[in-house]
């Protein structure tokens, strides 16, 4: 019996769309970094009762709006609209629906690109996408008995390759690297991106959706840490950093090129580029529009510091005295990284329905 998907459902109370629409995909299988993680990096540290940096997500007030407590999510949302997915390193689970094998703080590139580059600001797990498809194959036994059979099936299932690359370019930015030098690494980011789509399609599946990354320069976290990095000149616009913005548009302009060759292959493969850059720059333009506070787009929901950026690294949402703001639907920025369950939902409508998806999801043509 296939598996009409919670994320697709909503279709069914709305007029009918002049395109195709598919939902019968039997499961869904997951990558990425802490945008999509359901759990998997509370499991690496054993549980939510840990006092590490990086499981901050553990502690209130995370989840305060959807859950009610805090789940193992960084963003304070569904996932982008997308079923909750259980995490792949949990136990005694069943992954025939599927499985998110996204971690928080993943790279795109490989640990020991970081760990030899002398980079310090990286997490002690060995959790990088190429790491994170061999997850893929550990579980693929469980779940298909045969090539054939596994093709059949993943033919049948939705592949989603998920925001990856910001924690790259944020860790050599941290160490002190110029924009220019954290540029140079991107054809290595979008390759490692393009090989993980490519091995999902040899694997059997018909449908990838792949993200770009946000814009780096409208995270209030990035806004504080990295002004003088950067020179400091904000779009006028926006109110975001002008380098690290572009930084995210290259990087996207090139994943799209990359993805467009793949797509074009003759395959019968459908890849949908998922853009995560366009929908945070029109919440910055115009909050209000979006039904986010005029001073909501780019000030940190939950943290301390107050100003216009209301984030310090030394006081970070999660950690002791840290406390959110009274209506976070108000806010696009949950923690200085994330968006708050508002903000994703109004991404999530665009990629079902197209406006922030090419071709839309909810769409079976291109």
């Amino acid at each position: 019996m296939k598996l009409t998907l919670a994320f697709l459902q909503i279709v069914l109370l709305l007029p009918s769309f002049s395109f195709s629409i598919r939902t019968n995909y039997t499961s869904i299988f997951s990558f990425g970094d802490s945008y999509i993680d359901t759990g998997n990096l509370v499991i690496l540290y054993g549980g939510l009762a840990t006092t590490a940096p990086d499981a901050l997500i553990t502690k209130p007030p995370y989840g305060m709006t959807f859950f009610g407590r805090p789940n193992g999510r960084a963003s304070d949302a569904e996932a982008l609209g997308l079923p909750l997915l259980p995490p792949s390193l949990a136990a005694n689970q069943s992954f025939r629906r599927g499985a998110n094998f996204a971690v928080g703080r993943a790279t795109a590139l490989e640990r020991a690109f970081f760990v030899d580059n002398g980079f310090k600001a990286i997490t002690s797990f060995n959790i990088s996408l190429t790491v994170q498809l061999g997850w893929f194959d550990a579980l693929k036994p469980s779940l298909c008995s045969s090539p054939q059979e596994c093709e059949e099936y993943f033919a049948e299932a939705l592949f989603i390759v998920g925001e990856i690359g910001y924690v790259d370019y944020g860790v050599m930015l941290l160490a002190g690297k110029s924009v220019d030098e954290v540029g140079s690494h991107m054809p290595q980011i979008i390759g490692k991106i393009c090989a993980a789509t490519e091995k999902l399609i040899d694997e059997g599946a018909k449908t990838v959706v792949v993200w770009g990354i946000p814009p780096l320069g409208c995270a209030a976290g990035n806004l504080v840490l990295f002004a003088r990095q950067t020179g400091g000149e904000l779009e006028p616009d926006t109110g975001c950093l002008k380098d690290l913005n572009q930084l995210s548009k290259d990087h996207n302009a090139q994943l799209r090129r990359a993805l467009a060759r793949l797509a074009g292959d003759g395959s019968g493969v459908r890849i949908i580029y998922a853009d995560f850059y366009s929908p945070i720059i029109d919440f910055a333009v115009a909050p209000e529009r979006h039904g986010f506070d005029a001073g909501g787009a780019i000030r940190a929901c939950c943290g301390s510091g107050g100003g216009r950026y209301n984030f310090d690294l030394a006081a970070q949402c999660g950690m002791p005295g840290v406390s959110a703001c009274v209506d976070p639907s108000a806010y696009v920025d949950w923690d200085g990284v994330h968006l708050t369950e508002a903000a994703n939902r109004r991404v999530a409508d665009g990629w079902l329905r197209g406006r922030y998806a090419h071709p839309p999801i909810l769409s079976t043509t291109d």
